[in-house]
């Protein structure tokens, strides 16, 4: 009789629950926005909101194409990180809907805002783009075929704004550019293009760049001739910095490339190198640049520069918007005000994007900001989890990319709100009003969902062997 080895697919037995895992998941996350902006409704106007059913359908349908796409092209995909996304995005509109019925707001601008409805819609075409990446991109290893492409594309995106006519300056940084009737946040779209461009370059460089020259105080240096690269991004950074103003793309440009360098090479003195001169970097233009000082001063000291400042001045609204968010944060204790019942409002401009995140600070406290900070961590642990399992060292360093460059974000927009480091223009993911982000960060989940499915995949059976197969155990 012949012997004959029948391998079992690894993942295909728990596949079903996986699924049942997502859509159980994606209930949960369409379920509590809902019941927030509810909550939201009755502590504005003491009744049901009216669009409240429309609210939950909108949602439920973005939620439910986009998992029976992602079960149709990623079925073996992270079942946890389109809740997460899905969760995070649906929070935020209710927080944007808050801010649009503020009676401040209302009064400041003369008419009403609707910026929900338009954030619903960019998250729309967000979820439309995700799952065009999905069905389209059937290997994201076919990515590394345009390392260089994406470096040239990355360059072009992030010198957009500086184009006449085209640019856009808002508080004194030039991140925008304007299209029509819509404005447009390039760099966020390029965080992705340069996440692929590292990824293939560290892939093919990294022997080189592991290897190490002399050791000095217990770190292995690298050879002078393999610190062209880190010196290049260094001074790329420092030139976002100095023309554009643009202190948050700057440090999430550097810090990515320093993250994937530590991971490809695993030499420490990669990291070392990197923070020492990111924060070189920083003292010089902190101390030259105009906005960049402005923000500086609104750290240091924002009820003394309030004073202080020019009316009218940039800094002067820096430093009144950074009072304002603090003073949020303070009255928000541990459990919040209540949402709809806080007056993060008063921030003004900018509240509902660069500044949401102290509305959650003062309406949910700090059980809120430690909840969304959860949440973010568990899709940054997912997408390391992904780069941990992919199979090929490209999927390892973009998963790794992706992953440390929203983790980065986080941090940035984060730490800059509660004052651990200087405001940013940067926005919250998926949370802060904003088309640029929440579209950019559909993608971003999208990739990693498919090197996710590629790494869980099952590798096909073997071929049993002709020599196997005409072989018999022969038993006397």
């Amino acid at each position: 009789m012949s012997v004959v080895t029948n391998t079992t697919t690894i993942g295909a037995i728990d596949l079903p629950s996986r699924r049942n895992t997502e859509l159980a998941l994606l209930g949960f996350a369409v379920a509590i926005p809902v019941f927030a902006y509810l909550n939201v409704g009755l502590a504005l106007d003491g009744k049901v909101p009216a669009g409240m059913l429309g609210y939950g359908i909108g949602l439920g349908l973005l939620a439910g194409i986009a998992h029976l796409l992602v079960r149709r092209f990623a079925k073996y995909a992270d079942p946890i990180l389109l809740p997460l996304a899905t969760l995070l995005n649906g929070l935020g509109l209710v927080l944007i809907w808050r801010l649009d019925q503020s009676p401040r707001i209302i009064a400041r601008y003369d008419t009403f805002t609707p910026d929900a409805p338009k954030q619903l819609m960019y998250s729309a075409i967000g979820v439309a783009l995700f799952l065009l990446v999905l069905m389209f991109l059937k290997d994201h290893r076919v990515l590394q075929r345009y390392t260089y492409i994406s470096m040239v594309a990355a360059v072009i995106l992030l010198l957009l704004p500086l184009v006449p006519g085209l640019g856009s300056d808002v508080f004194g940084a030039k991140i925008w550019i304007k299209v029509g009737p819509f404005s447009i946040q390039p760099g966020e779209f390029a965080k992705i293009v340069i996440a692929v461009f590292f990824s293939g370059y560290l892939m093919v460089k990294r022997d080189a760049l592991a290897l190490a020259s002399r050791r000095f105080m217990g770190l292995y240096l690298p050879r002078g001739r393999d610190l062209g690269p880190i010196l290049t991004i260094w001074a790329v950074s420092l030139l976002i910095l100095v023309f554009e103003n643009d202190l948050g793309t700057s440090l999430l440009f550097f810090g990515m490339f320093v993250i994937m360098l530590y991971v490809a090479t695993e030499r420490t003195s990669w990291i070392i190198m990197g923070l020492l001169m990111a924060v070189g970097g920083a003292v010089v233009v902190g101390s030259t640049a105009t906005h960049v000082k402005s923000r500086v001063a609104a750290w240091l000291d924002p009820f003394g520069c309030v004073k202080t400042a020019p009316e009218g001045s940039n800094m002067a609204a820096a430093c009144d918007q950074m009072t304002q968010v603090l003073m949020s944060f303070g009255s928000g204790g541990t459990l919040g005000t209540g949402l709809g019942q806080g007056n993060s409002d008063l921030i003004g401009f900018a509240a509902n994007s660069d500044f949401i995140f102290a509305t959650v600070g003062e309406e949910l406290g700090l059980a809120g900001v430690m909840a969304f900070l959860l949440l973010y961590g568990l899709i940054v642990e997912r997408g390391i989890r992904t780069a941990l399992a992919a199979r090929d060292p490209f999927g390892k360093l973009l998963a790794t990319g992706l992953s440390g460059a929203f983790a980065l974000q986080i941090f940035v927009v984060a730490g800059g709100v509660m004052g651990l480091i200087p405001l940013t223009g940067m926005t919250m993911p998926f949370l802060a009003y904003g088309g640029s982000s929440v579209i950019a960060n559909w993608a971003l989940i999208a990739i990693l969902l498919r090197i996710s499915d590629t790494a869980r995949r099952p590798a096909p059976a073997p071929a049993p062997s002709p020599d196997a197969e005409m072989t018999q155990v022969v038993r006397p």
